[in-house]
């Protein structure tokens, strides 16, 4: 049986230097979702057109733009890259020239030319969860996506911050504090299913 072997980890977009190649509504697409997950990301864009709602969005965030095709130079000081023209030469050249320079890139609607992948993303306050489907249907995580963000509590961010006071009151050593807060959070929920019975 296939197995999902990514590792998911959540970047501070705000401290890196992002690049989306491309001004059309692919490009549109991961500007939106990247700016819903991260207002404060720090982005750069380059295509020789934008449309309207691209701009208006970009102004709002402050992403910077350049009305101009691909050029390697653009890459420079960038930490991860989107391609999403829909020229496939000029992706897969997008591709090659993050490679050999280390940076993570993400060519859109093509798998085997990405290091990673943007997922379904649901966010409650200080609680985020990102779904994978390993890059096989963004369908089936945007159907995930809507689940969990019905199933979760609204109030689970009060949770979570009550949680993160009670521990600085545990006394112990690291080993003791995770075992009194698993016990504590099982107690929780334990209490939610019996609750939802």
């Amino acid at each position: 049986m296939e197995r999902n072997e990514l590792y998911p980890i959540f970047l501070k977009v705000s401290r890196l230097n992002v690049l989306i190649v491309g001004g059309g509504n692919v490009a549109e697409e991961k500007l939106t979702f990247l700016l819903k997950s991260s207002p404060n990301a720090q982005v750069t864009m380059v295509s020789p057109m934008f449309r309207e709602a691209t701009i208006a969005l970009a102004e709002k965030f402050g992403v910077r733009m350049h009305t101009d095709v691909y050029d390697p130079k653009y890459l420079e000081e960038k930490h991860m890259v989107v391609a999403t023209t829909d020229q496939v030469a000029v992706n897969e050249q997008v591709y090659h020239d993050c490679r050999a320079r280390h940076i993570l890139v993400n060519v859109a609607d093509n798998p085997p030319f990405c290091d990673f992948y943007m997922g379904g993303i649901v966010t409650k306050g200080n609680v985020k969860v990102a779904i994978s489907t390993n890059g096989k249907s963004p369908t089936m995580a945007k159907r995930l996506r809507q689940f969990f963000e019905e199933v979760i509590p609204e109030n689970i961010d009060d949770l979570v911050k009550n949680l993160n006071e009670y521990r600085k009151t545990i006394k112990g050593d690291f080993e003791e504090k995770v075992e009194t807060l698993n016990e504590f959070t099982k107690g929780l929920v334990a209490k939610r299913k019996s609750d939802e019975d």
